[in-house]
């Protein structure tokens, strides 16, 4: 909060938040975003808020719910937010954690979410509404707009001379911050306290490292429950006076990216695929010529990159082709997806593919590995600007110790690692060691370098029959650098052979098979139809060349379904819940390794209202 202050002060004008708003883009100067997390302050304490006590945030990524976490903050409280399509049981989860008795909803949608969970957590109090489109007719207790928290909360701030002062000085740097769940891919996620100290470490490690600087352009488009948005978007952009850039909805951030061309962006290794993607599906539609100048020069440009990262000089032709590549194909098409201003870009979260990051380094993107956890506030290591290796995460950040055990777990030290879970002092012990953190990741730190090499979590070290030692991550991570591949699961465990359940990317696949004049009418029907299983096959062909001979996958089968989040199947991060899927699709293992041709598969479905339905399809076992 006081750095909030000394930023109001310094340049109170200066644009803090921009929010598009029906087209047109609104914008925030520092001084007014000042004043109004005080009223929030003002107004939250007024309905009983107090010092320890949480407030829920459950909404896409919105200014108002930027300003009630840090008026949280303020208060010597701590912001929850939880992802805005989590479900019923999840945000029941998050309440009870924490006895919950204030929530601030986006929308109605969120409103009517809460309300009907109000008997199952009669903790909740009060809800503050964002948008109040749709609810004038409500009249819940404790039901309050934004407008009239903040109204209240300025009157006392005019009434109450002194609690300016107080609400910037109430909080210190070890009170929390911001409470985050874990992705628990393996039960009930964990709660992760930060703190306010553990959150600006990070921010200091990673600005001392140059992965930014003040005044960075950022869009806010990560969901606010991902510990990366935290730390970037309030950690980072109060810190260092980012110009916080919120997008009008999630369906229109490369849009809005475009619109805004930040200088720094994060995003997952599905995002630039993704974004990676869509350039290669216009490429397609667009003409015989244009096709001919984008091959010609990206050829010049990828060759000129894997020389860079192969430690060799690009050639002289490559050098003097370079400038003209720019104009006519890197240039446009950085602009296009709003990546002109970019000068910092980050991967992070899992592993990313290869001919991916390849190809963004060749645009003139410099992107960057990035690794963090939720439990070290996001920041532990990163690529040097000028030292960028496939394989590796970076070195570790300065302040930020890395030591390797001897059952090889990388454990982290530094000021950004939690004090513990939330209520849980078994998985603390366990999780911490002496202020080491145990990270749960199996790797190693080069000699030659010091760089750090992640090679999957730990716990997924198993063998088959015959004792070949492998972790599915590395496998799955491969898998999905294909286009064709979303999400994917490998079976292997105490078996003589490897196999994969394999869920296709409906986009990319469903263009592939139009361009071709292949019809279907839904997900199930495209993931079965031969032609696109043989498209699997060769992508997975092409990791089992990369794999010794007893890891290589011997069957797949297409899923007539993708792995969703809301059938417990995948976290809102999306990483794998193995126990679910393996438990879920048992019949579907078993005729892998019963050696049948196809099986019938019924799928248990949970739909957004928590309704449950069931699909069923027969899927092709298919042998590679």
């Amino acid at each position: 909060m006081r750095r909030l202050a000394a930023n109001a002060a310094a340049f109170p004008g200066r644009i803090a938040m921009r929010e598009k708003d029906r087209g047109i883009w609104q914008q925030t100067g520092w001084g007014a975003l000042l004043e109004s997390t005080l009223a929030c302050a003002a107004g939250l304490e007024a309905l009983g808020f107090t010092r320890g006590d949480a407030l829920l945030v459950v909404g896409d990524n919105r200014p108002h719910l930027y300003t009630g976490m840090l008026a949280a903050g303020a208060l010597a409280g701590y912001a929850m937010p939880v992802y805005p399509d989590a479900a019923p049981d999840e945000v029941a989860h998050a309440i009870g954690a924490s006895r919950v008795r204030f929530v601030l909803a986006e929308d109605q949608e969120q409103v009517d979410k809460i309300l009907d969970l109000r008997e199952r957590c009669p903790s909740v109090e009060h809800i503050v509404h964002d948008d109040g489109r749709g609810l004038a007719g409500y009249s819940d207790p404790g039901l309050v707009s934004w407008q009239a928290l903040l109204e209240r909360g300025a009157e006392r701030l005019r009434r109450e001379p002194t609690l300016r002062d107080g609400f910037l000085q109430r909080a210190q740097p070890d009170d929390p911050a911001v409470f985050i769940h874990s992705s628990g891919t393996t039960g009930r996620p964990k709660g992760v306290v930060l703190s306010h100290r553990n959150v600006l470490s990070g921010v200091a490690s990673a600005h001392r490292a140059h992965a930014f600087d003040f005044f960075e352009e950022v869009l806010a488009y990560l969901p606010m429950a991902w510990v990366g948005d935290f730390a970037m978007t309030v950690g980072a952009g109060i810190a260092l006076a980012f110009t916080i850039n919120i997008p009008e909805r999630p369906e229109t951030v490369l849009h809005d990216l475009r619109e805004i061309a930040p200088t720094f962006y994060l995003a997952a290794p599905r995002s630039w695929d993704n974004m990676l993607t869509v350039v290669q599906v216009r490429m397609e539609d667009s003409t015989r010529m244009k096709k001919a100048i984008y091959g010609f020069f990206m050829g010049i440009a990828l060759a000129s990159e894997r020389a860079k990262l192969e430690g060799r000089a690009p050639t002289r032709w490559q050098r003097l082709l370079r400038p003209l590549g720019e104009l006519l194909v890197c240039g446009p098409i950085k602009d296009q997806m709003g990546l002109s201003r970019l000068r910092f870009a980050f991967t992070g979260g899992e592993a990313i593919g290869e001919d991916t990051f390849v190809f963004y380094r060749a645009l003139g993107v410099g992107l960057r590995q990035l690794y963090g956890q939720t439990e070290s506030s996001a920041f532990n290591a990163m690529h040097d600007e000028g030292e960028v290796r496939l394989h590796t995460v970076g070195r570790p950040l300065p302040g930020v110790e890395v030591r390797i055990s001897e059952s090889g777990e990388i454990l982290i030290r530094s000021g950004s690692v939690f004090a513990g879970y939330w209520c849980n002092d078994e998985a603390t012990r366990a999780a911490l060691d002496e202020g080491w953190l145990h990270t749960g990741d199996a790797g190693y730190v080069e000699e030659a370098g010091g760089h750090l090499v992640v090679l999957g979590r730990l716990a997924e070290v198993v063998h088959t029959a015959g004792g070949e030692r492998y972790i599915p991550n590395y496998i799955e991570n491969r898998l999905k650098f294909s286009p064709w591949i979303k999400d994917v699961a490998v079976l292997g465990s105490g078996r003589d052979t490897l196999a994969a359940i394999v869920c296709i990317d409906k986009e990319p696949v469903g263009h592939w098979a139009e361009v071709r004049g292949i019809s279907y009418v839904s997900y199930a029907e495209l993931s079965q139809r031969p032609e696109v299983i043989e498209l699997v096959a060769h992508a997975v062909a092409r990791v089992n060349a990369t794999l010794p001979e007893g890891l290589k996958l011997r069957h797949f089968v297409s899923l007539h379904k993708e792995f969703d989040a809301d059938d417990g199947e995948i976290t809102r991060t999306r990483k794998l819940r193995r126990n679910v899927v393996e438990e879920r699709y048992a019949p579907i293992i078993d005729a892998i390794y019963g050696g049948q041709k196809s099986v019938a598969m019924k799928a248990r479905i949970v739909y957004e209202t928590g309704a449950v339905g069931i699909t069923e399809r027969v899927l092709a076992v298919r042998e590679v």
